[in-house]
């Protein structure tokens, strides 16, 4: 059998999450922030173990002294890395699989397209590794930049991603957009890559990740953001998206089965410029799907349509107002690890 990437519904061992701290852009709302940080650690550690990655030793004293009196406190680790931001999603290990063994990649990140430092950041899954967080498992550095954020795996062979954040010129300035794709299938293990060109959200940093718009539930079933007001800036966005999404076809040539998710009213932030707020930032662990709510009057829509996506799956909300004020959410602050990683 090939290695291959897995999809985010496969067995876990643990979900890697970074600490927010004061030398960050977080400093102004650290308090709200934690809080944020604290609900997710504890709706995970109900399932498996969280790692926690924190800036220096004082930080890792704090975060421990938040848990110890919490249910399942003995499933959470915390790491001394110093980090320049917390989006480990995309500068955390990606793993790949192969005969049931594990081999975790690190590829290069730098900022989303030097758009901000990151020389910290993109140390971090080696020095995590060096500091022996994986015992045995094989850490091998990938030359490509690429974010975690970027790419939607069905386990089965298919890579499902966006044009305009992976040609991104800031990126792999010297590959073609046909060496992009060959890197992506020789080091994700994948056969296909289904490329969308649609989606752009205002306020976002990343230049169009998948995973705040269209995510896989299945191999076969795809749930993605509609916008369905017609006086919204992204409404002939958010329509040319979801047509590209219908002429999409599975490895067998079948039209995927599509779930539109609710589209939550405007946000902003104090200089008042719009954040990239989308129900499709949702993180599937062992059991449960973690989802990002905004205190909209949409937010319990989106629970049931996620139920319906996964019905075997607890849905936990989590207010994610906080995080989406830095125009990022949930699945972009966590990083899972398959099943077959030991944690020593």
């Amino acid at each position: 059998m090939p290695h291959q990437l897995p999809a985010e519904w496969a067995e876990q061992s643990a979900v890697l999450l970074s600490w927010p701290h004061s030398e960050t852009d977080w400093a102004p709302t650290l308090e709200r922030v934690e809080q944020c940080y604290r609900n997710i650690t504890l709706a995970i550690c109900r399932f498996q173990k969280v790692v926690i990655v924190c800036h220096d030793d004082n930080l890792k004293t704090r975060v421990l002294s938040l848990f110890s009196a919490q249910p399942n406190s003995e499933r959470i680790y915390c790491q001394v890395v110093p980090t320049d931001d917390t989006w480990i999603r995309d500068y955390g290990p990606l793993s790949i699989t192969k005969d049931e063994q594990v081999e975790l990649l690190d590829f290069q990140f730098n900022g989303w397209g030097n758009k901000f430092n990151a020389c910290l950041d993109n140390a971090v899954s080696q020095r995590l590794h060096q500091q022996g967080l994986f015992s045995t498992t094989p850490m091998r550095t990938a030359p490509l930049v690429l974010e975690g954020g970027s790419i939607e795996s069905d386990g089965a062979g298919t890579l499902l991603t966006t044009e305009h954040c992976q040609l991104s010129p800031e990126r792999n300035p010297k590959l073609a957009p046909n060496d992009i794709e060959t890197q992506l299938k020789e080091l994700l293990g994948v056969q296909r890559v289904l490329w969308l060109s649609h989606g752009q959200l205002e306020g976002d940093d990343t230049d169009g990740h998948i995973d705040t718009l269209v995510r896989f539930c299945s191999a076969s079933h795809l749930c993605y953001a509609r916008c369905d007001d017609r006086n919204d800036s992204h409404y002939a966005e958010m329509q040319c998206l979801e047509k590209e999404l219908k002429a999409l076809r599975t490895a067998s040539g079948k039209a995927y089965q599509l779930t539109p998710l609710p589209w939550p009213s405007a946000k902003y932030n104090l200089q008042g410029d719009r954040l990239p707020a989308t129900y499709a930032n949702f993180l599937i662990i062992n059991g449960a799907v973690l989802l990002p709510v905004y205190n909209d009057k949409k937010d319990n829509e989106a629970i049931a349509v996620l139920q319906g996506c996964f019905p075997e799956r607890e849905i936990i909300p989590i207010n994610c107002l906080p995080l989406i004020e830095q125009s990022g959410s949930l699945h972009c602050i966590t990083m899972q690890l398959p099943s077959g990683i030991i944690l020593d």
